[in-house]
């Protein structure tokens, strides 16, 4: 099956594509972008979260199928060029990435966060990233980047 789709603004094309694939394993291994992580395969750990259609979704639970015609936004695709994305800018500054393995998904799931809520309390940050697991920081450094990515928009 080929799917066409449009990923960080460009008509992309993957060919060869089985019917059980999922929109994961396309971006990572057949469009070369390998932002978004594989984990639990489940939906349950965040760290594939892409914007489908402007929406996060787990890219592990979407059928490619499902993706025909379809714009799909990863991690790689919030910076400018070589400028990062104040989200991503404000992990790096803060500390809030160690072995980089739930990053993206909570990039992407605070980038969605002040989107909709541009100056977001602790609560409003602890919900958002509710669906991100991640085994590394304790999650104080992860707040305060969406703090500080708050302050830089």
């Amino acid at each position: 099956m080929r799917v066409n789709l449009t990923v960080n603004g460009e008509r992309r094309r993957a060919d060869d594509v089985w019917e059980g694939e999922s929109l994961l394993y396309v971006l990572r291994e057949r469009l070369g972008l390998p932002g978004s992580k594989n984990a639990c395969e489940q939906g349950e750990c965040g760290s594939c979260t892409v914007y489908l259609d402007d929406v996060p979704a787990c890219a592990c639970l979407v059928a490619a199928g499902q993706a025909e015609g379809r714009e799909v936004r990863t991690v790689e695709g919030l910076a400018d060029g070589d400028a990062l994305d104040p989200v991503q800018q404000s992990f790096v500054d803060a500390g809030a990435v160690q072995c980089g393995f739930c990053t993206p998904g909570l990039v992407v799931a605070a980038h969605d966060l002040l989107r909709r809520e541009p100056d977001p309390s602790d609560e409003e940050i602890r919900e958002a990233l509710a669906g991100n697991l991640c085994r590394c920081t304790g999650y104080e450094k992860i707040l305060d980047a969406v703090h500080s990515a708050a302050g830089a928009r």
